[in-house]
């Protein structure tokens, strides 16, 4: 459920040498970890994703740079503006993604509930609208 979506924030650890943040399996997210990815170098006026996961659930982070996450449940949407290190937004299964407004040099990091499986992908915003009805969530 899109009410689901939320911006997680982690300590920050801090010194005159500069700031530390932590992830790791038993912390704040509501999933264990099984894959990461990151995206980098998307040139200016790209989208990333346009796409919703059955299972999947992700966490994502902009390690630099900004960008901004829109997620859509099938009925209304929300954006979220990331631009922070010691916080990301956790995605839960079932919503549409599309990532865009990416700064110069932005690094997304993306933190998974599975392994990749194409199956769990819904690739076409009508058959995603199709599996919202279908009550397939």
């Amino acid at each position: 459920m899109l009410s689901d979506a939320r911006i997680i924030e982690f300590g920050r650890l801090g010194d005159r040498r500069g700031n530390l943040s932590i992830l790791e399996e038993g912390g704040p997210l509501p999933f264990g970890i099984r894959r990461s990815y990151w995206i980098y170098d998307v040139p200016g006026g790209e989208r990333r994703g346009g796409h919703a996961f059955r299972r999947n659930e992700e966490f994502v982070v902009a390690l630099s740079g900004s960008f901004d996450v829109v997620l859509d449940d099938g009925t209304s949407s929300r954006r979220f503006s990331l631009n922070r290190s010691y916080y990301g937004l956790y995605i839960p299964a079932g919503l549409w993604k599309l990532v865009d407004n990416f700064s110069t040099n932005a690094v997304a990091l993306i933190v998974a509930s599975t392994e990749y499986s194409a199956e769990d992908y819904i690739m076409d915003y009508g058959d995603f609208l199709k599996w919202v009805k279908d009550g397939k969530r």
